[in-house]
């Protein structure tokens, strides 16, 4: 294999793994957007809905089994806003953000309760096959994710560009007191998030978790910590942002790992790292993100 043909198949396999993580990093700034709390629990989420696929897809099969996962994180992304965040309106944003710390503790302490030390397949259509053309091979997994993802987030943009929805929620981000009085239902759009967020993140754990990876295990939930860098270097206002940083994490950790021999004076765990390490650069050089606005307050 030709030094470029490693190159391009990893950054093949980058921006693959990068429409994924852009898909968690979407949650966070459909959440952000439509109540300005950074939502921490987002790690609980996924692991809900890749528990959901995991536990029926022997049962009722690997497509209905999607389909319930995401529907069931989303429930749990629309109850924990309805019991327990809605409760807490009006408070101040640093405390609904721990608040929502404490969401995630509880929910993913359960989760893996219920998974202990088991690995659970997915039961995926894709298994371990590969295709390779013209030297590059890349997982069928990995090309599934990025039409999915591409597919989601298109989707998305369209819904939050021409629908009702999309319109309440760009009011509520630009001024939520405004919004109110002009009839929208900040209940409502905040349900919605909170719902979206939860659906979008079990379909990045059904790809999180399929080949080369084994499966779901209590540490897939820390794959929101990698999405995370990129919705903040993107900017957690900014939906655009989302996407590309999705992209930027991706690619980097790709590179990173894939060159990691070379990098060797760099210390081992550099494509875990090097995510963060772009987060801090740009956070440095524009500390809104890339895409966020100047006036945005962080957590």
């Amino acid at each position: 294999m030709t030094d470029f043909t490693t190159f391009l198949e990893l950054l093949i396999n980058g921006i693959s793994m990068g429409s994924v993580y852009a898909l968690i990093a979407l949650g966070f700034v459909v959440i952000f957007r439509a109540t300005e709390v950074v939502n921490f629990a987002h790690a609980s989420l996924l692991l809900a809905g890749g528990y959901v696929i995991a536990s029926l897809h022997d049962d009722i099969g690997f497509w209905p089994a999607v389909g319930v996962g995401i529907a069931a994180a989303a429930v749990v992304g629309g109850a924990v806003e309805f019991f327990v965040m809605r409760r807490y309106r009006g408070r101040d944003h640093s405390v609904l953000a721990i608040v929502t710390i404490g969401v995630d503790i509880l929910l993913t302490t359960e989760l893996t309760r219920r998974l202990g030390t088991d690995v659970l397949a997915m039961g995926d259509p894709w298994g371990d096959a590969v295709l390779t053309v013209g030297g590059v091979s890349i997982a069928h997994t990995r090309i599934a994710a990025l039409a999915a993802a591409a597919l989601l987030i298109t989707t998305f943009l369209l819904t939050f560009r021409y629908t009702s929805w999309g319109v309440a929620m760009r009011a509520a981000a630009e001024s939520s007191e405004t919004a109110a009085l002009m009839g929208v239902r900040l209940g409502r759009v905040s349900l919605g998030a909170w719902a979206v967020a939860g659906g979008l993140a079990a379909v990045a754990a059904l790809f999180l978790t399929v080949f080369p990876t084994p499966g779901l295990e209590r540490a897939t939930s820390l794959a929101a910590l990698k999405a995370f860098p990129a919705a903040i270097l993107g900017g957690l206002d900014s939906t655009t942002g989302a996407l590309v940083g999705g992209l930027i994490v991706g690619v980097t950790e790709s590179l990173a790992a894939g060159y990691q021999s070379e990098l060797a004076f760099m210390g081992r765990g550099l494509g875990d790292l090097a995510p963060y390490l772009v987060m801090t650069v740009i956070l440095l050089l524009r500390p809104s993100g890339l895409f966020g606005t100047k006036e945005l307050a962080r957590v």
